[in-house]
């Protein structure tokens, strides 16, 4: 549990710093550069990401039980991830009118992934994975939506082509993950048996 810790501290810390830390983020882009910023950014990044995923694991192999979930609960978990893949999908494609209406589509993903699982998952390194995303998208969708108030940012939408392909690349991810990916990679069927 201790590496899980470790590596979310350093995953959504560096993350963070545009929520809890916008001074000492433009000190280090000032000092740095942007690209030497995104670099720092980049490494913490990694190695928090690779302490999650070590972390994870080894927290799965003797798992302490927080709750157990329903069985719906998963059904549900499954029906949520789809709007978080057209979500993620939308973050890419410019001028959607997904975009447009959540601002942040990538953040919203997130916190639809994190709260999806949140209820699939009873264990205890499920309970903190999951709920420090959760939290932390929270954060950082309401300190991102301030700044473009701030700004006075509104984003402009394109033809109705553009929010055809997030929900087609969404759709095609989220296909690809449910049925193949999730298993290879994270070691879980998605739907059972």
């Amino acid at each position: 549990m201790t590496l899980l810790i470790l590596g979310l501290a350093a995953f959504l810390g560096i993350h963070s710093t545009r929520i809890f830390a916008e001074g000492f983020r433009s000190a280090q882009v000032a000092k740095l550069g942007l690209n030497g910023w995104k670099a720092v950014h980049s490494i913490v990044s990694i190695a928090g990401f690779v302490l999650i995923v070590y972390g994870y694991a080894a927290a799965r192999i003797t798992p302490e039980a927080v709750w157990v979930p329903p069985l719906w609960t998963k059904h549900v978990a499954v029906l949520l991830t789809v709007p978080a893949f057209i979500l993620l999908a939308a973050a890419y494609v410019p001028g959607t009118r997904i975009k447009r209406a959540v601002g942040h589509p990538m953040v919203v993903a997130v916190k639809v992934w994190a709260f999806a699982h949140l209820l699939a998952n009873g264990a205890l390194a499920d309970v903190v994975l999951f709920g420090s995303f959760l939290a932390w998208a929270i954060l950082d969708y309401a300190s991102a939506c301030r700044r473009d108030r701030a700004a006075g940012i509104e984003y402009v939408t394109g033809p109705i082509t553009r929010d055809l392909t997030a929900v087609v690349f969404g759709l095609a991810a989220w296909t690809a993950f449910a049925f193949w990916l999730h298993l290879w990679l994270i070691g879980v069927r998605p739907f059972g048996g």
